[in-house]
């Protein structure tokens, strides 16, 4: 009885040390475990937190594995993990400044309040004489939102007008396209309303990405119609209206609001003094033009060869907000432009080049750029800041690179 009671006390103690064995066992194995616990989300979370980019940041083009981010991370020196998290500066906002985006109803050709539907349209490129003087007054210039004007051959210039915020009643006189405007309708988007062009010049409207857009008499195109006047020749009585163009391409479903690649800028001040400039004078060879500044309305007007040049419509004085002189390469070419034997001029109104704005009574000086076809013309200043115009009309005086006539009187 008793050998039979004492054989279970022996297992006991048997049991006892066993499992004290398994015990301490297990106490080393979950050290092991609390080590790795510990040291692995320590890792993990300093990656997330070194690695992980600002809201300002460019995405990563591949996201990296967890295990290649801890390690990563763990070996990043100080220094290094300093400049990873660092946010960088955002660039300054000019109080004030309108574009290069705009508001629903503020015009970017312009920088002023419109209907917003009045944008809803595509834009009109049309083609002005400005010689012989028998063609002034022309009839619609004060109603542009831009006019270009340029040397077409010979020392005498021309002008390309823009129009968007207003429709015409009458436009003209209307002339011939020149290789520049293969360029001004691709920076605005618009149509391009012309009477016709030499056969080079034609080949290349023809195989533009705009003739879709195109409107002239070279295609047998309407919207044109000729005013009788016994004091100018034929090709001097050739006009158009906005409203006829605008016919023409709600049936060719372009009359589409325009796609710009870029904007302009507009701000209600300049954001810096300016020098004076009260008159400016701008001798082409065979037109002479002189802008005068009138404070009391922030306006330029224009005498052209000595004489008031007006506008047809109204008889008001050709004016503006802002004079923009644009200095740009003029190559000529082998194109005939005219029975006189006068070539056609290309003039490079892209990639950059000095220009000088007049807005306000003030002159500044800078850069005009156009870095891809599709581009308006864009203004800076020689630290690289926008160089804003003066909300309203503008034109732009293209003169060649090396000209070195443009007169200022303070």
């Amino acid at each position: 009885m008793k050998t039979l009671c004492r054989l279970p006390n022996i297992v006991w103690y048997v049991f006892l040390l066993l499992t004290a064995v398994a015990l301490l066992s297990a106490c080393n194995n979950n050290d092991q475990a609390i080590a790795v616990v510990t040291n692995t989300p320590v890792a993990t979370a300093t990656a997330v937190a070194t690695n992980t980019p600002s809201p300002t940041s460019p995405p990563p083009t591949t996201a990296p594995s967890p295990t290649n981010t801890a390690t990563a991370t763990a070996t990043l020196p100080p220094t290094e993990t300093a400049t990873a998290t660092q946010t960088p500066t955002p660039t300054p906002t000019i109080e004030g400044m309108i574009g290069p985006n705009f508001a629903d109803n503020i015009n970017p050709l312009t920088g002023l309040a419109v209907n917003p539907a009045t944008l809803a349209k595509r834009p009109l490129a049309i083609k002005i004489s400005n010689a012989p003087a028998a063609v002034r007054p022309q009839a619609g210039l004060n109603d542009a939102d831009l006019i270009f004007e340029h040397y077409a051959e010979a020392g005498l210039t021309r002008f390309t007008t823009i129009f968007y915020t207003n429709e015409v009643d009458l436009v003209g006189s209307i002339r011939s396209g020149r290789l520049i405007d293969l360029e001004i309708p691709l920076m605005y988007d618009a149509a391009f309303a012309y009477s016709g062009s030499s056969i080079e010049v034609r080949e290349k409207f023809l195989n533009s990405e705009f003739f879709d857009r195109l409107i002239s008499i070279d295609f047998a195109h309407g919207g044109f119609f000729r005013v009788d006047d016994p004091d100018k020749r034929v090709e001097h009585t050739l006009f158009t209206n906005t409203y006829d163009l605008r016919y023409i391409l709600d049936e060719r479903e372009q009359n589409t609001p325009p796609i710009w690649q870029n904007g302009m800028t507009f701000r209600a001040d300049p954001i810096e003094q300016g020098t004076l400039a009260r008159q400016i004078e701008i001798p082409y060879d065979g037109t002479y033009v002189t802008w005068s500044y009138y404070a009391s309305d922030g306006r330029y007007r224009r005498w052209t060869d000595g004489e008031a040049h007006l506008d047809a419509n109204t008889d008001e004085q050709f004016n503006v907000k802002n004079i923009v002189v644009v200095y740009a390469p003029h190559t000529e070419t082998d194109i005939i432009e005219d029975a006189g034997g006068n070539r056609s001029l290309q003039i490079e109104i892209w990639g950059e080049g000095a220009m000088t704005m007049f807005r306000d009574g003030q002159q500044f000086d800078g850069i005009w750029r156009r870095a891809d076809s599709h581009d308006m013309l864009t203004f800076y200043d020689s630290n690289g800041r926008p160089l804003p115009l003066a909300p309203g009309n503008t034109i732009f005086q293209i003169v060649p690179a090396d000209f070195s006539r443009v007169t200022v009187t303070p």
